[in-house]
């Protein structure tokens, strides 16, 4: 006779829940943490004619912004920064800053 799969792992002895783990409680915890709504602006005003994608309203550490920075920066192949509760994006990248914001869970305006 053969064995369904639901069957054999009816036999296994697994843990009922996984509420006790704390790796499991902490990335729950992190998934379920909501994201800010990021602020994308254009700026050449102040810069001597360089044009700055401004993005603001991060409330993470300083660790987790300069990382988010520094993925934003390798992926639109550009310069900038990470300051206070700011990243700066050398050009005008709106829209693609939007897009990866989008695809790391930000919701921008």
């Amino acid at each position: 006779m053969k064995t369904d799969w639901r069957d054999a792992l009816r036999g296994l002895d697994l843990p009922a829940g996984t509420d006790d783990d704390p790796e499991v409680a902490a990335e729950a915890e992190a998934c379920s943490r909501r994201l800010p709504k990021i602020t994308v602006t254009y700026e050449r005003k102040g810069r001597g004619g360089k044009e700055a994608t401004i993005l603001s309203g991060f409330d993470c550490s300083d660790s987790e912004l300069l990382e988010t920075a520094s993925v934003l920066k390798r992926k639109l192949a550009c310069g900038g920064s990470a300051r206070g509760s700011e990243i700066l994006v050398q050009g005008d990248r709106r829209e693609s800053v939007r897009r990866l914001l989008r695809d790391m869970g930000y919701t921008t305006n």
